[in-house]
């Protein structure tokens, strides 16, 4: 057990987040979105630019955020301009996303920016404490997603 907070890395990864979250929340309010549509965005059209074309399914999962969540942020995009859904060919259940040229635009800059907002957060770490850091976060999301299998 420790003796004072400042020694729980999960308190101290509570506090970072936040930090990390307000930073990251002010910096997409000009753009006009909030932290989730951008992950769904930035993700819809990462996939996208990779030859892919998600089901929302895909989309959730690879960001994730959860369904049913996920689903109601992708009508918001979709109502905003940003992103299609169009019926799957093989699967009239499924919704297949697509970024419009609007979402398209609009994605890049906000990965930009959110880029920005990340390298100010991580700007004292040394770029060698950095790089551990981020491979130890693939270490953790690894085990939550094999823990989630």
């Amino acid at each position: 057990m420790v003796k004072q907070p400042e020694e729980s890395s999960g308190f101290l990864l509570w506090h970072v987040t936040l930090r990390w979250q307000r930073a990251v929340t002010t910096t997409l309010k000009p753009l006009g979105l909030t932290h989730v549509q951008f992950v769904l965005l930035a993700s819809t059209w990462w996939l996208n630019q990779h030859d892919e074309q998600p089901s929302q399914a895909a989309v959730s999962a690879f960001a994730g955020i959860d369904v049913k969540m996920a689903s109601q942020v992708i009508r918001t995009l979709e109502s905003k301009g940003l992103i299609t859904r169009q019926i799957d060919s093989a699967d009239s259940r499924a919704r297949r996303l697509l970024v419009t040229k609007a979402g398209a635009a609009l994605a890049p800059k906000a990965v930009e920016a959110v880029e920005a907002v990340d390298a100010a957060l991580f700007e004292p770490l040394s770029g060698a404490e950095a790089k551990a850091f981020t491979k130890s976060l693939r270490r953790l999301r690894a085990q939550q997603t094999e823990e989630q299998s």
